[in-house]
Parts: structure tokens; C-alpha cells; sequence
């Protein structure tokens, strides 16, 4: 065998993205919110991009009408990139691509939604003041009441108080840092304990109810004894209570129902951002043939290309100029392809599910099949890694409220009787209501929760009711048994 260099030929497959098709598809994961954040930045970045969102002006040219009568140069930039989104990379299917590694996933809040119809959005939430951070609310109450030293003590203690409103440092290992008394400490400590919110500056969840135990003169020695005895409150002990306590019933009634009236963390009603409101990328609704599902594109601006200004531009321009004119056109162009095209995938998913799941649209969860990626992404002829991309992130609303896309997927369980099988989201919603029907000296175990649904054609095992159970936050049989009892 001869050895030396040599040229050899082969030939061989391989998937080969191009940038641009690497962005589509990264498009097709965005929220609406993070869509809306590119497409600004793609405004900002490209000239001939321009938003609108009612009828166009005659200067710019129709997204849709990609030829125009704008000069050859116009017609090779927009013919770049047709190719761009042709057999190349322009059908639905090329976005359908399996890639190993998920990387476009996208997690992000959505934005406020505007209302519409009033012949502009109105974003109420901007009327809102900003509300002041508890450090900064406790901070101006330490400049009210203290000064000097007292003062310099009182903002380290602030600075240590948590956004619950619990102080949490060792008041001896701060008296050696600040180089003070530990009874100086002590004695800021216990004005700090005075200030608003009620409660503010406790070092465990007993000091803070007993501060605002005595700023309602609520402080008596039954009451003291209730609050250091807060763990056989909890179990629900009232015999034990009504001992040590040395009250009746009628009182103990009374002394529980000031106790859930204190604020276990009263740091929480300070700073901290409201929830987002979610912005739904569809809306379902239900027509005289079957159900409508469009797109919102209330909260994205509609992108036009400005062929005319292109031409503008080009004429008279240097060759190196009109090769850059030329590329932003080409950009133009296929970014309002790619958004078109985006639009078009989404709601052919969406279209699928409501499909699938008609029966949850028409009478409600208990009434939800069944569903997987795999069992869409086959329907419409789509990689099921597209479907996972469509679906997250993405909300839809309809009559019965606003829901991620990726809620109508659950596994299924299976039927004691027929073949079929019911959603998993069905089973919880049965749990759910049976938990909340209870009476409180009839509380369900999970094993009589399994009967119950067995008895209506649900084959699952306790410990199936179990993790149910815990996922949606209700407690064992027993802890919800000393809840009902806290609660009458």
C-alpha cells in the first residue's frame, strides 16, 4: 500500500442551516414580548423596515406584492431574497427542522395588554405610581425617630431585614461590628419593632405576632401563652390550648380568629412588582361552523418594506452603497416572510388542538382528551420538536379563559370500563372538586378518593391521587381535617 498524499472524491448528505433559516426558527419560539423586542430592534437597524399599524401610504410598498415596478436593482435585492425563503429555505417545512440540541426555547414574562377599539391602546398599569421598597419605607421612619449614633445603628438593623419583614442577624455579632452596647442594639431594636407595617423587624414568626398582638392591645396572658405555643396551634390541639391557656371554647374561638387576622410577613405588601399580565398570541371563538382561531397581532406592529425609499436611495449612489441598499432590502423582505410565515405554523397548531381538544372548549376540563406533541405534529405533518417550539410560550383565550398552549398536553389515564382513556387534567379537576366539596368531619383520604374515581370509570392508584394531590397544593387528609377545624 502506497503511501503519499492523494485527492479523493466522495460524495455525502448533511443538513446545512443557514443563518436565516436558523433565525425563522428561532422566531417561531419567541413570546410575544420577546418577538416585539426584535422587531424593534429590527426596525432600529434596518431603513427600509418601516411599522404601521393601519392602512399603508403609498410610498411603501405592499408586503405581500414582493415584485414591484421599483427598477432592476429592486427586483435582484428581492429576488435574493425570495431564494432566501424559497426551496431553499421558504415553506412551513423548513422551519420543521429536528435539531438535538433545543436551544430556541425562549422563557420570559409577557407583556400588559392594551385595549383596543378606542382608536388608540391604553396601557393603565403607567398610571400606577411605583411603590416604595420596605427598606426605603423603614429607612424614612428611622430619619423621623432617630439621630446620631441611634441613627447609624437603626439603618444597619434595616439594611438586615429581608423583603418579609423578619430581621435576620445576631444582634451580639452586630454590637461587636459596629463596636456599640449590646443594650444600645437592643433598645433601637425595639422602636424599629414599632414601625410600620405592623410587625416589621421580628426575629421568628411569635415575636411578630406578639408585636401586633400588643399594637391591637390584644397582648393578655392567654393570648401571650397562645402565641408561644404556635406549633400545637398549628396541629390543631385545642383541647391542649384551652388548658395551657386556661380559657373555654367561646374563647379560644375568639383568640384563633385574632391570630389569622395578624400578618405572618408583613415586608410582602411592600416593593416587589405585580404579576405580569399574559398577552395571548390567539384567540378561540366559536362560530356557527366550528371555531375561529386568529392571531393577536394587536401587540406587534405590522412590518411593511419601503421599496419606493429604496429607490430613493439607490439612485446615484456608489456601487459599494447599493450592494448595502441591497442587502437591507433583502433582509426587509425576508423578515416579513418569515413573520408571515411564522403566523401561518402557529395557527395551523393551534388549529389542531382546538381540533383535538373540542370537547374541553365545548363543556370544559373534565371533557379534555388525551394529547401528546407527537399525535399533532403527525396530524399536520410536522417534526414534533416544531410543535414543542410553537407551543411555548404561546397562550391562547377563549371563552372559558386564558391558556398556555402547553395545557393542553397531559398524559392520559386509562378506563375501567371501554377503551378510551381521560386526560390527566381531567382526573386532577375531579380530585380538585371532590377536596373542595369536602365536609369538615368527612374528609376524604386518597384512598377513598381512588374508589371514588374507580366507581366512575377512572382506573388510577393512590399514589397516583397522592402526587395529584400535592401538585395542586392541597394537604393530606389530616392536614386538611386541623385546616377545616381552624377555619369553623
Amino acid at each position: 500500500m502506497a503511501l503519499g498524499p492523494r485527492l479523493d472524491l466522495r460524495q455525502s448528505q448533511s443538513l446545512v442551516m443557514t443563518p436565516q433559516l436558523q433565525q425563522a426558527i428561532k422566531l417561531l419560539a419567541l413570546s410575544n414580548l420577546e418577538l416585539e423586542a426584535y422587531l424593534a430592534e429590527a426596525l432600529e437597524g434596518n431603513p427600509l423596515l418601516d411599522a404601521t399599524s393601519g392602512d399603508s401610504d403609498a410610498s411603501t410598498g405592499d408586503p405581500g406584492d414582493e415584485r414591484g415596478d421599483d427598477g432592476p436593482a429592486a427586483e435582484a435585492a428581492s429576488l435574493d431574497a425570495d431564494q432566501a425563503l424559497s426551496a431553499d429555505g421558504g415553506t412551513e417545512n423548513d422551519l420543521d427542522v429536528d435539531l438535538a440540541a433545543d436551544s430556541f426555547h425562549h422563557d420570559s414574562a409577557s407583556d400588559n395588554v392594551g385595549l383596543s377599539g378606542s382608536g388608540e391602546d391604553i396601557d393603565f398599569d403607567s398610571f400606577a405610581e411605583a411603590e416604595g421598597t420596605l427598606h426605603d419605607h423603614l429607612l424614612a421612619q428611622v430619619g423621623e425617630r432617630f439621630g446620631g449614633i441611634e441613627a447609624i445603628v437603626a439603618g444597619q438593623l434595616v439594611a438586615l431585614i429581608d423583603e418579609t419583614g423578619y430581621l435576620r442577624a445576631d444582634l451580639a455579632e452586630l454590637a461587636a461590628q459596629l463596636g456599640v452596647p449590646l443594650a444600645l442594639i437592643e433598645a433601637v431594636l425595639a422602636v424599629i419593632q414599632t414601625f410600620d407595617p405592623s410587625g416589621v423587624g421580628a426575629r421568628d414568626l411569635a415575636e411578630c405576632i406578639a408585636i401586633q398582638a400588643r399594637e391591637a392591645d390584644r397582648y393578655d396572658p392567654a393570648m401571650a401563652t397562645m402565641i408561644a405555643h404556635l406549633d400545637l396551634v398549628a396541629k390543631g390541639a385545642f383541647p391542649q390550648l384551652k388548658r395551657i391557656c386556661g380559657v373555654d371554647d367561646e374563647d379560644l374561638a375568639d383568640m384563633i380568629r385574632e391570630l389569622r387576622s395578624y400578618d405572618p410577613k408583613p415586608g410582602l405588601k411592600f416593593g416587589g412588582d405585580g404579576a405580569p399580565a399574559v398577552v395571548p398570541d390567539l384567540y378561540i371563538r366559536p362560530t356557527a361552523t366550528g371555531w375561529a382561531v386568529e392571531i393577536n397581532s394587536g401587540t406587534l406592529p405590522r412590518l411593511l418594506v419601503n421599496r419606493r425609499y429604496y429607490t430613493e436611495l439607490a439612485q446615484g449612489a456608489a456601487s459599494k452603497s447599493k450592494a448595502w441598499l441591497s442587502e437591507q432590502l433583502a433582509g426587509a423582505n425576508w423578515l416579513v416572510r418569515a413573520l408571515d410565515q411564522r403566523q401561518r405554523t402557529i395557527v395551523k397548531v393551534a388549529s389542531e388542538i382546538v381540533k383535538q381538544q373540542e370537547g374541553f372548549f365545548l363543556h370544559g376540563v373534565a371533557h379534555m382528551r388525551p394529547l401528546t406533541l407527537r399525535q399533532i405534529a403527525e396530524a399536520i405533518g410536522m417534526h414534533e420538536s416544531t410543535v414543542s417550539r410553537v407551543t411555548s410560550n404561546k397562550y391562547l383565550s377563549c371563552p372559558r379563559g386564558l391558556f398556555e398552549l402547553k395545557y393542553f398536553f397531559s398524559s392520559g389515564i386509562s378506563a375501567t370500563e371501554g377503551d378510551g382513556a381521560v386526560s390527566a387534567e381531567a382526573v386532577k379537576s375531579r380530585i380538585k372538586a371532590m377536596i373542595e366539596a369536602e365536609d369538615a368531619k368527612a374528609i376524604l383520604s386518597d384512598e377513598t378518593i381512588a374508589q371514588k374515581l374507580s366507581a366512575e370509570g377512572h382506573d388510577i392508584a393512590r399514589r397516583t391521587v397522592v402526587k395529584y394531590r400535592e401538585a395542586m397544593g392541597y394537604g393530606s387528609s389530616v392536614q386538611r381535617r386541623r385546616q377545616k377545624a381552624l377555619a369553623g
